[in-house]
Protein backbone atom coordinates (compact mmCIF):
# COMPACT_ATOMS: atom_id res chain seq x y z
CA UNK A 1 0.00 0.00 0.00
CA UNK A 2 1.32 3.41 -0.93
CA UNK A 3 2.20 6.02 1.67
CA UNK A 4 1.60 9.69 0.95
CA UNK A 5 3.20 12.55 2.78
CA UNK A 6 2.30 16.21 3.11
CA UNK A 7 4.74 19.12 2.97
CA UNK A 8 4.50 19.64 6.74
CA UNK A 9 3.44 16.24 8.07
CA UNK A 10 4.51 12.66 7.46
CA UNK A 11 1.76 10.14 8.20
CA UNK A 12 1.82 6.67 6.59
CA UNK A 13 -1.39 5.46 4.97
CA UNK A 14 -1.92 2.40 7.20
CA UNK A 15 -5.69 2.30 6.86
CA UNK A 16 -7.21 0.79 3.72
CA UNK A 17 -8.36 3.47 1.31
CA UNK A 18 -9.89 3.94 -2.11
CA UNK A 19 -8.61 6.49 -4.58
CA UNK A 20 -10.27 9.90 -4.51
CA UNK A 21 -9.90 9.95 -8.30
CA UNK A 22 -7.37 12.79 -8.21
CA UNK A 23 -3.61 12.60 -7.69
CA UNK A 24 -3.60 15.81 -5.66
CA UNK A 25 -6.53 14.73 -3.48
CA UNK A 26 -4.92 11.34 -2.88
CA UNK A 27 -1.72 13.04 -1.79
CA UNK A 28 -3.61 15.44 0.48
CA UNK A 29 -5.59 12.57 2.07
CA UNK A 30 -2.58 10.20 2.24
CA UNK A 31 -4.06 7.74 -0.23
CA UNK A 32 -7.73 8.66 -0.58
CA UNK A 33 -10.94 8.00 1.34
CA UNK A 34 -10.83 5.51 4.19
CA UNK A 35 -12.75 2.27 4.04
CA UNK A 36 -15.06 1.32 6.90
CA UNK A 37 -16.27 4.85 7.68
CA UNK A 38 -18.55 7.63 6.48
CA UNK A 39 -16.82 10.65 4.94
CA UNK A 40 -18.90 13.81 4.69
CA UNK A 41 -18.09 16.54 2.16
CA UNK A 42 -19.93 19.71 3.13
CA UNK A 43 -20.14 23.09 1.50
CA UNK A 44 -22.40 25.72 -0.08
CA UNK A 45 -23.91 25.28 -3.56
CA UNK A 46 -21.37 25.25 -6.43
CA UNK A 47 -18.43 24.56 -4.09
CA UNK A 48 -17.50 21.28 -5.82
CA UNK A 49 -19.15 18.61 -3.64
CA UNK A 50 -20.62 16.59 -6.51
CA UNK A 51 -17.34 16.71 -8.41
CA UNK A 52 -15.53 15.24 -5.39
CA UNK A 53 -17.84 12.24 -5.12
CA UNK A 54 -18.10 11.74 -8.89
CA UNK A 55 -14.32 11.46 -9.19
CA UNK A 56 -14.18 8.78 -6.49
CA UNK A 57 -17.07 6.93 -8.12
CA UNK A 58 -15.43 6.99 -11.55
CA UNK A 59 -12.14 5.76 -10.12
CA UNK A 60 -13.75 2.70 -8.55
CA UNK A 61 -16.03 2.03 -11.54
CA UNK A 62 -12.90 1.84 -13.71
CA UNK A 63 -11.95 -1.24 -11.67
CA UNK A 64 -15.26 -2.90 -12.56
CA UNK A 65 -16.73 -2.40 -9.12
CA UNK A 66 -20.29 -1.17 -8.74
CA UNK A 67 -20.95 2.23 -7.18
CA UNK A 68 -24.32 3.04 -5.65
CA UNK A 69 -25.01 6.71 -6.33
CA UNK A 70 -28.08 8.18 -4.59
CA UNK A 71 -28.73 11.63 -6.05
CA UNK A 72 -31.31 13.68 -4.11
CA UNK A 73 -30.46 17.08 -5.61
CA UNK A 74 -30.34 16.31 -9.34
CA UNK A 75 -26.62 17.08 -9.45
CA UNK A 76 -25.55 13.92 -11.29
CA UNK A 77 -24.47 14.64 -14.87
CA UNK A 78 -23.70 11.96 -17.44
CA UNK A 79 -21.97 14.65 -19.53
CA UNK A 80 -19.68 15.46 -16.61
CA UNK A 81 -18.80 11.77 -16.34
CA UNK A 82 -17.92 11.80 -20.04
CA UNK A 83 -15.64 14.81 -19.52
CA UNK A 84 -13.80 13.02 -16.72
CA UNK A 85 -13.36 9.53 -18.20
CA UNK A 86 -13.47 10.08 -21.98
CA UNK A 87 -13.57 6.83 -23.95
CA UNK A 88 -14.38 4.76 -20.86
CA UNK A 89 -17.71 6.56 -20.58
CA UNK A 90 -20.02 3.59 -21.24
CA UNK A 91 -18.05 1.23 -19.01
CA UNK A 92 -18.18 3.71 -16.13
CA UNK A 93 -21.91 4.38 -16.52
CA UNK A 94 -22.63 0.63 -16.53
CA UNK A 95 -20.95 0.38 -13.13
CA UNK A 96 -22.83 3.31 -11.60
CA UNK A 97 -26.17 2.36 -10.03
CA UNK A 98 -28.07 5.65 -9.98
CA UNK A 99 -31.07 6.32 -7.73
CA UNK A 100 -33.04 9.58 -7.85
CA UNK A 101 -35.43 9.85 -4.89
CA UNK A 102 -37.65 12.93 -5.01
CA UNK A 103 -39.13 12.61 -1.52
CA UNK A 104 -37.93 11.57 1.92
CA UNK A 105 -40.30 8.59 1.70
CA UNK A 106 -38.59 7.42 -1.50
CA UNK A 107 -35.20 7.84 0.17
CA UNK A 108 -36.47 5.74 3.08
CA UNK A 109 -37.47 2.92 0.70
CA UNK A 110 -34.04 2.94 -0.96
CA UNK A 111 -32.31 2.65 2.41
CA UNK A 112 -34.56 -0.23 3.44
CA UNK A 113 -33.16 -2.35 0.58
CA UNK A 114 -29.62 -0.94 0.51
CA UNK A 115 -27.91 -3.95 2.07
CA UNK A 116 -29.60 -6.33 -0.39
CA UNK A 117 -28.49 -4.16 -3.31
CA UNK A 118 -24.89 -4.25 -2.07
CA UNK A 119 -24.87 -8.04 -1.65
CA UNK A 120 -26.41 -8.53 -5.09
CA UNK A 121 -23.76 -6.47 -6.87
CA UNK A 122 -19.99 -6.23 -6.60
CA UNK A 123 -20.35 -2.93 -4.75
CA UNK A 124 -17.28 -1.03 -3.61
CA UNK A 125 -18.67 2.40 -2.73
CA UNK A 126 -21.87 4.13 -1.63
CA UNK A 127 -22.43 7.80 -2.47
CA UNK A 128 -25.32 9.92 -1.25
CA UNK A 129 -25.17 13.30 -2.94
CA UNK A 130 -27.36 15.51 -0.75
CA UNK A 131 -27.87 13.34 2.34
CA UNK A 132 -29.90 15.99 4.19
CA UNK A 133 -31.76 17.54 1.24
CA UNK A 134 -35.04 15.58 1.38
CA UNK A 135 -34.82 15.25 5.16
CA UNK A 136 -34.66 19.04 5.49
CA UNK A 137 -37.69 19.54 3.22
CA UNK A 138 -39.74 16.94 5.08
CA UNK A 139 -38.73 18.37 8.45
CA UNK A 140 -39.59 21.89 7.31
CA UNK A 141 -43.12 20.84 6.35
CA UNK A 142 -43.62 19.13 9.71
CA UNK A 143 -42.34 22.17 11.59
CA UNK A 144 -44.70 24.48 9.68
CA UNK A 145 -47.67 22.31 10.62
CA UNK A 146 -46.53 22.06 14.24
CA UNK A 147 -46.71 18.25 14.15
CA UNK A 148 -44.32 17.25 16.96
CA UNK A 149 -44.90 13.53 16.44
CA UNK A 150 -44.02 13.85 12.76
CA UNK A 151 -40.88 15.84 13.60
CA UNK A 152 -39.73 13.10 15.99
CA UNK A 153 -40.51 10.43 13.39
CA UNK A 154 -38.47 12.23 10.70
CA UNK A 155 -35.50 12.72 13.03
CA UNK A 156 -35.61 9.06 14.06
CA UNK A 157 -35.68 7.98 10.42
CA UNK A 158 -32.67 10.05 9.34
CA UNK A 159 -30.75 8.82 12.41
CA UNK A 160 -31.64 5.26 11.37
CA UNK A 161 -30.36 5.91 7.85
CA UNK A 162 -27.03 7.17 9.17
CA UNK A 163 -26.75 4.08 11.39
CA UNK A 164 -27.43 1.87 8.37
CA UNK A 165 -24.63 3.59 6.43
CA UNK A 166 -22.22 3.29 9.37
CA UNK A 167 -23.02 -0.40 9.85
CA UNK A 168 -22.64 -1.21 6.15
CA UNK A 169 -19.35 0.67 5.89
CA UNK A 170 -17.94 -1.06 8.96
CA UNK A 171 -19.15 -4.62 8.31
CA UNK A 172 -18.50 -4.55 4.56
CA UNK A 173 -15.23 -2.59 4.96
CA UNK A 174 -16.60 -0.14 2.43
CA UNK A 175 -16.25 3.64 2.16
CA UNK A 176 -19.39 5.77 2.24
CA UNK A 177 -19.32 9.31 0.87
CA UNK A 178 -22.10 11.76 1.65
CA UNK A 179 -22.43 15.41 0.70
CA UNK A 180 -24.22 18.03 2.72
CA UNK A 181 -25.04 21.72 2.66
CA UNK A 182 -23.79 24.35 5.09
CA UNK A 183 -25.41 27.55 6.32
CA UNK A 184 -24.22 30.65 8.18
CA UNK A 185 -25.63 31.95 11.42
CA UNK A 186 -27.42 35.30 11.28
CA UNK A 187 -25.41 38.19 12.72
CA UNK A 188 -26.75 41.45 14.05
CA UNK A 189 -25.64 44.77 12.55
CA UNK A 190 -23.55 45.40 15.64
CA UNK A 191 -21.74 42.08 15.27
CA UNK A 192 -21.01 42.83 11.60
CA UNK A 193 -19.53 46.22 12.58
CA UNK A 194 -17.27 44.49 15.10
CA UNK A 195 -15.94 42.28 12.31
CA UNK A 196 -17.35 39.08 13.75
CA UNK A 197 -17.53 36.38 11.10
CA UNK A 198 -20.69 34.23 10.94
CA UNK A 199 -20.22 30.66 12.12
CA UNK A 200 -20.62 27.95 9.49
CA UNK A 201 -22.99 25.13 10.41
CA UNK A 202 -23.70 21.82 8.71
CA UNK A 203 -27.33 21.01 7.88
CA UNK A 204 -28.49 18.29 10.27
CA UNK A 205 -26.00 19.39 12.89
CA UNK A 206 -24.48 17.01 15.42
CA UNK A 207 -26.19 13.89 14.05
CA UNK A 208 -24.33 14.01 10.74
CA UNK A 209 -21.09 15.14 12.37
CA UNK A 210 -21.23 12.28 14.88
CA UNK A 211 -21.58 9.50 12.32
CA UNK A 212 -19.06 11.04 9.87
CA UNK A 213 -15.54 10.10 10.95
CA UNK A 214 -14.01 12.33 8.27
CA UNK A 215 -15.42 15.75 7.42
CA UNK A 216 -14.17 17.90 4.54
CA UNK A 217 -15.55 21.41 4.15
CA UNK A 218 -15.42 23.08 0.74
CA UNK A 219 -15.43 26.83 0.20
CA UNK A 220 -15.73 28.92 -2.94
CA UNK A 221 -14.91 32.55 -2.23
CA UNK A 222 -14.80 34.79 -5.30
CA UNK A 223 -13.88 31.86 -7.51
CA UNK A 224 -11.09 30.67 -5.20
CA UNK A 225 -11.83 27.16 -4.02
CA UNK A 226 -10.55 25.68 -0.78
CA UNK A 227 -10.90 22.28 0.92
CA UNK A 228 -10.55 22.10 4.71
CA UNK A 229 -10.05 18.82 6.54
CA UNK A 230 -12.15 19.52 9.63
CA UNK A 231 -12.22 16.04 11.16
CA UNK A 232 -10.12 12.93 10.71
CA UNK A 233 -9.15 9.95 12.85
CA UNK A 234 -5.41 10.27 12.23
CA UNK A 235 -4.66 13.57 10.49
CA UNK A 236 -4.60 17.15 11.78
CA UNK A 237 -6.81 19.89 10.37
CA UNK A 238 -5.35 21.32 7.18
CA UNK A 239 -6.30 23.07 3.96
CA UNK A 240 -5.80 22.71 0.23
CA UNK A 241 -6.58 25.25 -2.48
CA UNK A 242 -7.94 23.57 -5.60
CA UNK A 243 -9.50 24.11 -9.00
CA UNK A 244 -11.95 22.03 -11.01
CA UNK A 245 -10.98 21.21 -14.60
CA UNK A 246 -12.50 18.91 -17.24
CA UNK A 247 -10.48 15.91 -16.05
CA UNK A 248 -10.88 16.44 -12.33
CA UNK A 249 -9.61 18.31 -9.28
CA UNK A 250 -6.14 19.78 -9.08
CA UNK A 251 -4.19 21.56 -6.39
CA UNK A 252 -3.90 25.30 -6.99
CA UNK A 253 -1.72 28.01 -5.51
CA UNK A 254 -3.80 31.18 -5.56
CA UNK A 255 -1.90 34.43 -6.05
Amino acid sequence: MQSYTDEKTSIPAKTERISAGSFDLNKWLYGGYEKGIITMIAGPPASGKTNYVMLAGCSLARKNQKVIFIDTEGGFSAERIKQIVGEEYEKILNNLLIFNPVSFEEQKKIFSTLLNKIKKENTGLIIIDGMAMLYRLELGDAQKSGDDNKIREINREVAKQMRILAEISRKQNMPVLITNQVYHEFLSEEEWKKGIKPETNIVGGDLFKYWSKTIIELKNENGKRKAILLKHRSMPQKEMNFEIKDKGIFRKRWI
